[in-house]
């Protein structure tokens, strides 16, 4: 019962957590060597640890879109200013990506990836696409 109360104040401090632009946060997946799909990753993989899995906990808004020139007008409100290209990934995908491009972050005690989009190899979905 415990467990479940800590694991609740925890997604509830992750919600307050904002990923700025490409980046996500990703949780590690626990090591195995099969994907719940079936997808296999290979020994030397799993050996070298250069490509990591996890499960998408926060993605950013994306990449920001310049402004076209004739909407560079003073009087709209900053929120109509900024526009973002959304990224791929989203909460519950599984990801696999590099660790080169990624930063290990501690946070409540858990480990964490924050990951750009550029090192993300490919996401796994649980809906149909």
């Amino acid at each position: 019962m415990m467990r479940v109360d800590m694991k609740n104040a925890l997604d509830i401090k992750l919600k307050k957590l904002i990923v700025v632009g490409d980046r996500v946060l990703i949780r590690p997946a626990r090591e195995s060597d099969k994907t719940p799909s079936g997808l296999y990753l290979p020994p030397g993989v799993q050996e070298k640890e250069r490509i990591q899995r996890g499960y998408v906990i926060k993605a950013g808004p994306g990449y920001p879109l310049p402004l076209p020139a004739d909407e560079d007008d003073v009087w709209k409100g900053k929120e109509e200013q900024i526009k973002y290209l959304p990224l791929q990934a989203q909460e519950g995908d599984l990801a696999i990506f590099l660790q080169k491009g990624a930063i290990e972050v501690m946070y409540e005690d858990e480990k964490y990836f924050i990951v750009p989009q550029a090192s993300i190899l490919m996401l796994e979905r649980e809906e149909d696409l």
